[in-house]
């Protein structure tokens, strides 16, 4: 078995630590590695390294950055299947699902690559006379970005490629539960020609998040998991006096309109509310049927029941298991609260299991109908393969109903109607909206735009936000009295 590396300085290196937390495969919960905590020597000398590594990465023209992002861009690709094959093995995912979580991240890396016009300032000549003024876009120093256990490669991508081509250094924390696919995108980063200190990782839980949150050196931090930890994070980290941007909790919301399409919409809540095992920030767990839509509900209930979790390996299986016994436990006790609440219970999953694999974590499909706002299915994120059904007579009332969710990640809405959807997009509270779509996460030129409880922060992740937050805005005002006389002709078209 494997003890993880840790990367300190351009060396993938044997933690000295005596922690060490078990990786296991959530189709058996075996042990397949065991991720360091970090020690406080190691995180010191990754610190020290990125900062020094500051110095001189700040200092590389922004298109020389772009060309590292276009070299690693291509090894992602080259590599693409193989990361897919190594995320399956530590999460569950089935692979179909892992290339897509790959994938999307492989897309924030092709827009890392735009950088040069992203970082473009601003000029205004004669501001007075004689006076020009003009601003660049500098990098901050180190970061830090703090990964969850759910896409162990698309989350770390949101982060360090934008921050380390805006001229950044970036230590990455990725999730303890699934280090491995981290590791190896590091790996492929220093290949692509990423010099030494400019990506360090880390590995550890709690008190290695506490040592990188207090270290005054880290000047920003980003982070995507729980509300909780979310809380905890932001809370410490601008304490700190540090930039921070995290994406917590969401309870997701689908309005359904009489005059939308059946069958697509159907099929469309299937794989929004139990695909991936329902582990993402962008799931669907509410379906809010409008008027008489509320009779596709049992229709719903047949699709769910067809899907069979299963083997990263099967093509047959609609999903993988969950990723811990404590994530399991944590969903049956929720499924067993809906039923102790009064909600229909139309598909229990409480009690699957996949033959061979009794000791995996797997719940099959569920779902509920005439759930409630005052119930805790309906207050809490699940994140399992649930789906609460709720019904209301109109558009209006569903507005209502997800406005007041303290939540405010993604929406959706299904329906042939512009004045309706134009109604929805324009008054819903939520960051991400989708008409017709129903995940509606931004390709990364745009930013993802989580509101209320499912983001602390100001600037976003990916897209022209994240250039903004992993950088400084620097305005220059100028006079020249005399001309700067040239010292001789240039007869190149080169810049010098």
């Amino acid at each position: 078995m494997q003890n993880v590396p840790l990367l300190i300085n351009g060396e993938f290196v044997t933690s000295e630590s005596q922690q060490f937390i078990d990786v296991t495969n959530p189709i058996n919960n075996q042990s397949i590695a065991k991720a360091p905590c970090a020690t406080d020597r190691e995180i010191n000398l990754a610190v020290v390294s990125a900062k020094e590594a500051f110095l001189t990465w700040r200092e590389v023209p922004v298109s020389e950055r772009a060309r590292v992002m276009m070299r690693y861009q291509q090894l992602l690709k080259d590599h693409h299947d193989e990361l897919a094959t190594i995320l399956s093995g530590e999460t569950g995912k089935t692979f179909a699902d892992a290339k897509g979580d790959v994938w999307r991240g492989i897309e924030v890396v092709e827009q890392a690559m735009n950088v040069p016009a992203m970082m473009m300032g601003e000029t205004a000549e004669n501001v007075a006379r004689g006076i020009d003024t003009y601003s660049y876009i500098q990098p901050l120093g180190v970061c830090l970005g703090i990964t969850p256990f759910n896409f162990p490669a698309m989350i770390p991508l949101w982060m360090f490629p934008m921050a380390i081509a805006c001229g950044n250094t970036f230590i990455l924390k990725p999730s303890e539960q699934d280090p491995l696919t981290p590791n190896r995108l590091a790996e492929l980063f220093m290949e692509a020609g990423a010099p030494k200190g400019v990506l360090s990782v880390i590995h550890g839980g709690k008190e290695q998040v506490n040592k990188l949150l207090n270290d005054p050196d880290i000047r920003a931090v980003s982070f995507v998991g729980s509300v909780p930890v979310g809380q905890h994070v932001y809370k410490t980290a601008t304490d700190n006096m540090k930039r921070a941007q995290c994406f917590a909790g969401a309870k997701n919301h689908s309005v359904i309109m009489p005059d939308s399409n059946k069958e697509r919409v159907l099929n469309n809540l299937v794989g929004a509310s139990v695909g991936a095992a329902g582990q993402r920030c962008m799931a669907i767990s509410v379906a809010v049927f409008v008027g008489e839509t509320h009779h596709w509900i049992d229709e719903l209930a047949e699709l769910l029941k067809d899907v069979k979790p299963g083997l990263w390996d099967d093509e047959s299986a609609g999903y993988g298991p969950l990723i811990s016994p404590q994530a399991k436990a944590k969903v049956l006790s929720m499924i067993q609260q809906g039923k102790n609440e009064g909600a229909t219970c139309l598909l229990d999953g409480s009690d699957f299991t996949l033959l061979g694999y009794e000791e995996g974590n797997w719940v099959g499909p569920t779902m509920f109908s005439d759930v409630t706002e005052e119930m805790e299915i309906y207050k809490q994120e699940i994140f399992g393969p649930v789906l609460c059904c709720v019904h209301v007579d109109t558009l209006e009332e569903a507005i209502a109903l997800v406005n007041r969710n303290p939540y405010g990640n993604g929406t959706s809405i299904f329906t042939a109607s512009g004045a309706a959807a134009r109604k929805y997009q324009h008054e819903i509270e939520v960051g991400q909206v989708g008409i017709n779509v129903p995940i509606p996460v931004p390709l990364p030129f745009f930013s993802f735009t989580g509101w209320k409880n499912s983001f602390y922060g100001d600037l976003h992740a990916y897209g022209k936000q994240a250039i903004r937050f992993y950088s400084e805005t620097k305005t220059i005002t100028a006079r020249w009295v005399e001309d700067d006389i040239a010292s001789g002709p240039n007869m190149t078209i080169s810049l010098k």
